[in-house]
């Protein structure tokens, strides 16, 4: 993987996809959620990055799937996740692309989370 922008259906829509080179930690509920040090970042045109997480990489039996779905032209079918010991806060905070499309197939497998519907996510560099 390369750091260098996946073309996409759209010429002004650019996303970059690369990992990241240090620790992610997701914290919701006072619990970790999510630790990684596999964590990639995708910059997707003037949006600010965000992490993707391996599922691996996240305590799954602290998040319940959503019946909430959407769809985006760039990656595909959307579906969410609720983090119950977050609360009210913590619904749909967390979103996963499970079969996204080809230009940016690396994401399949990871989840993404909302800031402002987790208590934090911290990203420590090596």
């Amino acid at each position: 993987m390369t750091g260098k922008p996946i073309k996409t259906p759209g010429p002004d829509h650019p996303i970059a996809i690369t990992p990241y080179p240090g620790r992610v930690v997701v914290r919701a509920g006072g619990q970790v959620v999510a630790d990684s040090r596999a964590a990639l970042v995708l910059r997707e045109a003037s949006y600010p990055p965000v992490f993707y997480i391996p599922r691996g990489d996240a305590d799954m039996a602290q998040l319940r799937r959503s019946a909430t779905t959407t769809y985006c032209p760039y990656k595909g079918d959307c579906s969410y996740f609720s983090i119950p010991a977050g609360g009210e806060r913590s619904v749909d905070a967390v979103w996963s692309y499970e079969a996204p499309h080809p230009a940016v197939a690396v994401i399949a497998g990871h989840l993404a989370f909302y800031p402002d519907r987790v208590e934090a996510i911290e990203a420590r560099p090596d």
